[in-house]
Parts: structure tokens; sequence; C-alpha cells
């Protein structure tokens, strides 16, 4: 499984920021907006020469850009484009948040944002959401989630994970047969061991011990913990444990979900799209069409329409 991760979004070359925030005025101004040119200049830019624009535009104009954009737009467009013009931590702060308020937690959310990311990638998270909601990310988590869901979400978000540096074979070695020990190889499961290893290891250094597991046990790790753990811990370690093997196909299954079924999971649609635009989008494309025989674009249009629908399929493919 190769481990290489292709944007879609990679900003253009000639950019000029206080040119870019003149035509989207223009576009806002007067009778009517122009869609077609804020969407042709927004999905193309990259995050860091959107942040441009908008202090280009606040600059200009005096005006903020997400304030005159949420005015000028409706719907899930709205929401495309306004994703797209938050700097990204600050983006899934915003659902984080979203995702805890209000009647019931949803945990989808949770371990999507959570449980898919590098220790630097949570770490700017947890920065961000202290800022913006004066108040931490881990002592909201905990009033919202609770047992060993808790615990495992709780040793992500204080950043117990490992940095991603070399792999130690002895080491995989041992932790696959503790994890085998605290789970076949008893009555009842250790979920304790399975938080443990899954919240503290590196990436790479979990590939070699869902390896070494796979020998041991005779089956794959997610089969076990299919098998064994139930319930919302159930979810959040096999994302792990899939984003170890390919996130880009763990990403593809997530908007899978999201299109299938009664209704668009839209926020999920809009989020994985423009949180992993400039990532792996193009990547999580190719792996959609690999596990389900269409193309991610040709689903999108059959779910969408309209200006959402020519925002969405401009991130997957740039014109």
């Amino acid at each position: 499984m190769s481990h290489h991760r292709e944007p879609t979004v990679v900003g253009v070359a000639n950019f000029n920021a206080a040119e870019d925030a003149a035509t989207l005025r223009g576009a806002m101004k007067g009778f009517g907006t122009d869609e077609q040119t804020i969407i042709d200049i927004l999905c193309s830019r990259s995050n860091a020469q959107r942040q441009a624009i908008a202090q280009a535009f606040t600059h200009e104009y005096g005006r903020d850009i997400i304030e005159d954009l949420k005015s000028e737009l409706g719907g899930h467009f709205e929401d495309v484009i306004v994703a797209l013009m938050r700097p990204p931590a600050e983006y899934l702060c915003k659902e984080l948040h979203n995702c805890m308020e209000g009647m019931g937690t949803d945990e989808n959310t949770l371990v999507e944002i959570l449980c898919t990311r590098t220790k630097k990638e949570i770490a700017e998270i947890v920065d961000a959401y202290e800022r913006l909601y004066n108040r931490p990310l881990a002592e909201h988590m905990c009033s919202e989630t609770s047992g060993d869901f808790r615990r495992l979400l709780t040793l992500i978000v204080t950043g117990a994970r490992d940095e991603e540096a070399g792999v130690d074979l002895a080491r995989a070695q041992a932790s696959a047969q503790e994890l085998f020990d605290a789970g076949e190889a008893k009555w009842g499961t250790d979920e304790e061991i399975f938080n443990k290893i899954l919240a503290h290891e590196s990436f790479a250094q979990l590939r070699a011990i869902f390896e070494a597991y796979k020998d041991i046990a005779g089956r794959t790790i997610e089969q076990a913990i299919k098998a064994e753990i139930g319930g919302e811990l159930k979810d959040a370690l096999s994302a792990i444990v899939e984003c170890t093997q390919s996130a880009p196909a763990w990403f593809a299954t997530r908007l899978r979900a999201a299109m299938q079924g009664l209704g668009t999971d839209d926020r999920t649609l809009v989020r994985i799209l423009v949180s992993r635009s400039e990532i792996d989008l193009a990547t999580i494309a190719r792996e959609y069409e690999r596990l389900y025989d269409k193309t991610l674009e040709s689903e999108i249009r059959g779910e969408t329409s309209g200006d959402y629908k020519r925002a969405l399929v401009a991130l997957i493919s740039p014109a």
C-alpha cells in the first residue's frame, strides 16, 4: 500500500492577492452575485493564498470577506466557500465544536477529525480550539464523551502519540503480543491495552505492529477489533487502524457513507473535500474509484446541484 498522498488543490502560480480581492469584491457588489467567479477563484487558490486574499480584502475595503460571502451566498454553497476561507485548523475546530454542542454528540465527527490526524495536526487543532473557544478541547470533549472512548480520544488530544520516527521491529513484536494477550487470548477484552498502544505509537510503528499481529493471531487486527470491541470505541480504533494502512481509502469509505442512504450528509461531504483538498484528495478520489467502481466526481454530481455542485466538482477536479 503506498503512502503517497496527492492533493487536488495546490494554489496558483502567478498569485496576486489584491487583484483577487478586487475581482471578488466586484463579484459581490451591485445586482446579483457572480457565483462562478467566486468558485473559479476560491476553489483553485491554496488556503494560504485565501488568507492573503482575506487580508487584502480588509485592507482595501475595510470589510470582512467571510461576512460579505455569508451575506451574498446561501445554503450548502455558502458552507463550502466559508469553509475554504477559514484556516484549516480553525475550520476543524469549528466542526468539533459544532459536533459537541446541543443535543447529543456526533461521535462519527470526533473520530473522523481526531483519530485520523498526525501528532502535528492534532497539536494545531488543540491550540486553535483554546484560542477560539477559550476552553481546552480535552475538557470540552471529556464533558461530552465517556468510558474507553473518552480515554482514547483524551490520549490523542493530549498529544500522546509518538512523532513519526524510525520503526522498531522488536518493540512492534512485543506490542503485537500484548494486543493479542489483551484480546483473543483471554475472556473479555482489555480495552486499556488497545487504547494505550493505538494512541501512543506513531502510524509507521503501528503498521509494523499490525503486521506482527497478523503473524501471531492468524487474523488481522481489524477483524479482532470488530469481533471483540463494541460501540464508538470500535469505530475509533478501526479508524486508527485503517488510516495507518491508507488514510485515503478510509476517507473514501466515509465519503461513500455520506452519500448513501437517505439524504446526503452534506456536512461530512463538505468537511472531507475541503479539509483533504490540500493533503490527499486526488488519492482519495482514486481510492474511491478503486473501491466502488464509480468516480467520486460522478457520485457528487448525482448527489448535489447548482453552485454547490460546481464548487465541489472544482475542488475534486481542478480546471
